[in-house]
């Protein structure tokens, strides 16, 4: 079998590491070119940490109707999807919860301010069905003290994005990893994308985890463990628990799964840890490759995700 040789560039965005890959090298800078002006948008569009973004304006609306861009129509469109197809357990409504645990801003400014006070009393987020879009006229009206964070989804939606603009434009195989939410498109290499599951998408190879080939679709990692800090004398995480508006309970400290689409494998990856124990059963059911490890490093897998010879370690 022949290796296909692929051009590979990381950079930052989104205040995460991001890989591109793609399988001719001459086309690596109109691949970035292309990615970097996708980006920029979604940025533009739901950055919950820049004030001239249209989140941050729907945000303040105080429960008026705005009309939104048919780039976020489809971000926030792909977060109610989310919580529809989640039952709620993905739930775009978090974004005051998450600000009130001290993310309030870009992360890296969030770790180095060192311990954070509770702003406020967790309770149950306002809930997805309170998120009016009108689809047709792309307009939008949230109830008012009502904060969305499209963060997950959005980053997911990001990934499935880019790497098909960059296959249809440019015609070779491509692989966009945004944090570890990745997607591939095009014909990639013949013997499939190799990519290491780890607790930190930002890891080395030498990191615990699993090597996996991805021919097709989207994979995603929701960890408890890569982005915490503390908040109010306790350790904290950021994947909120809509029910309480606090921390998903550790169960899993770590959840990968392989879907469709990146924001398929988001979507049930973030489920996951907030569904806890009962993720198992649920994944097997709905027919989703998984790999979740608890917090001493045990690994369960569902639904034909491959089998690993060498057992996770716990940190």
């Amino acid at each position: 079998m022949t290796t296909t040789t692929v051009a590979r560039d990381t950079f930052r965005v989104f205040g995460t590491t991001a890989v591109l890959l793609v399988t001719e090298a001459g086309a690596l800078s109109q691949a970035r070119a292309l990615a970097d002006a996708e980006l920029a948008a979604v940025d533009q569009a739901c950055s919950r940490f820049r004030p001239d973004s249209e989140l941050t304006a729907l945000n303040a609306a105080r429960g008026a109707t705005v009309t939104v861009s048919e780039l976020f129509a489809d971000l926030l469109a792909a977060a109610l999807r989310a919580a529809r197809l989640t039952d709620g357990d993905v739930d775009p409504t978090c974004g005051q919860a998450l600000a009130g645990l001290g993310y309030d801003r870009d992360f890296d400014q969030v770790r180095a301010g060192g311990p954070a006070s509770l702003a406020t009393v967790p309770g149950p987020v306002p809930g997805w069905r309170r998120v009016e879009l009108d689809d047709e006229y792309r307009q939008v009206r949230l109830p008012a003290g009502t904060g969305l964070d499209l963060g997950a989804t959005a980053k997911a939606w990001a990934s499935d994005h880019c790497a098909g603009l960059i296959a249809g434009h440019l015609g070779c195989g491509v692989l966009v990893s945004l944090g570890g939410d990745l997607a591939v498109a095009g014909p990639g290499p013949a013997e499939g994308w190799r990519v290491r599951v780890t607790d930190d998408h930002a890891a080395g190879p030498e990191a615990p985890g699993q090597t996996v080939t991805i021919t097709e679709g989207g994979l995603a990692t929701s960890s408890t463990t890569v982005r915490t800090w503390t908040a109010g004398g306790r350790q904290v995480h950021h994947i909120i628990d809509p029910a309480t508006g606090g921390p998903a309970r550790v169960c899993w400290r770590t959840v990968s799964v392989a879907a469709g689409s990146c924001v398929d494998a988001n979507t049930a990856s973030t489920a996951a840890i907030i569904r806890g124990e009962a993720a198992v059963s649920w994944l097997d059911e709905a027919g989703l490759p998984a790999r979740l490890v608890r917090p001493d490093g045990t690994v369960v897998t569902t639904a034909g995700w491959p089998a690993d010879n060498t057992p996770a370690v716990s940190p």
